[in-house]
């Protein structure tokens, strides 16, 4: 697995992390203001601010600020790829809601595809600077009129959607064998999981393919073809596409970084 990747953006004010999927355990009391969006989900146990420790099932799409000073204990067994902001004070001040508390939001279409570009712009092997600053403020900008007080709860059915994508993504999945499993016809269940999730089944499908197929490439030896049909693409050239659209590279240069 890539240790965390970094850059520091507009002037300094800004500092942007990709922190890939990996167990963890941490105890954090913010020191400086933070944007944060989840690109896998992930699941784990949290504690915001006290000691009281709560299960945590968060998908891809959840945007959260925390302000300074806010104590968040954090621990997953499998972790899952996530972007980080850390923003200079004077800066944030002027830019984010002035609170004491944490906040967030899920399902957050327009986050979620800020992060996403964000993430290729920081794999990029030639990464383009006016791009990567203009992306990361849109991101700032886009905070205070989209994140909420309140958490919209993910549905048990929809837990159980995620999980049989998790163990059926090599598998040619269809809307219908979803929609059965989240009990709802496949419109509303199309209308339901992309507002949720922010992202369509099938965009998130190969979201978890393309995260398969990393991990692959990571830590085995098997050939590109083989990781393509593992991983549930069609073929080599299937994947490719995929990692040429939201890495900025080919999985022959992905594996050579990485």
């Amino acid at each position: 697995m890539p240790d965390a990747m970094s850059q520091r953006l507009v002037g300094g004010k800004i500092c942007l992390q990709l922190l890939p999927r990996a167990a963890y355990s941490a105890r954090d009391a913010a020191q400086s203001q933070t944007l944060g969006v989840t690109l896998e989900r992930q699941q784990g146990v949290h504690a915001i601010d006290s000691d009281h420790r709560v299960d945590f099932d968060t998908l891809p799409g959840v945007l959260a600020y925390t302000p300074i000073g806010v104590e968040v204990f954090s621990e997953s067994a499998t972790g899952g790829e996530y972007l980080l902001m850390r923003l200079d004070q004077q800066f944030a001040g002027e830019q984010l809601p002035c609170v004491t508390h944490r906040m967030q939001s899920s399902g957050n279409r327009r986050a979620l595809t800020l992060a996403r570009e964000l993430r290729r712009l920081l794999l990029a092997p030639q990464p383009d600077l006016l791009a990567f600053e203009q992306c990361a403020l849109d991101l700032v900008d886009l905070t205070p009129l989209k994140i909420e007080t309140t958490h919209r709860i993910t549905p048990t059915s929809f837990a159980r959607v995620l999980d049989q994508i998790a163990e059926q993504f090599h598998e040619p999945l269809t809307l219908g064998q979803l929609a059965v499993t989240y009990g709802q016809n496949e419109l509303r269940f199309l209308r339901d999981f992309t507002r949720t999730i922010g992202l369509t089944p099938h965009a998130y499908l190969v979201e978890v393919r393309l995260q398969a197929a990393r991990r692959m490439i990571e830590y085995t030896d098997l050939s590109l073809a083989d990781i393509a049909l593992d991983a549930g693409f069609a073929h080599q050239s299937h994947m490719g596409s995929a990692f040429r659209k939201y890495l900025a590279m080919t999985p022959s240069q992905y594996r050579s970084r990485f």
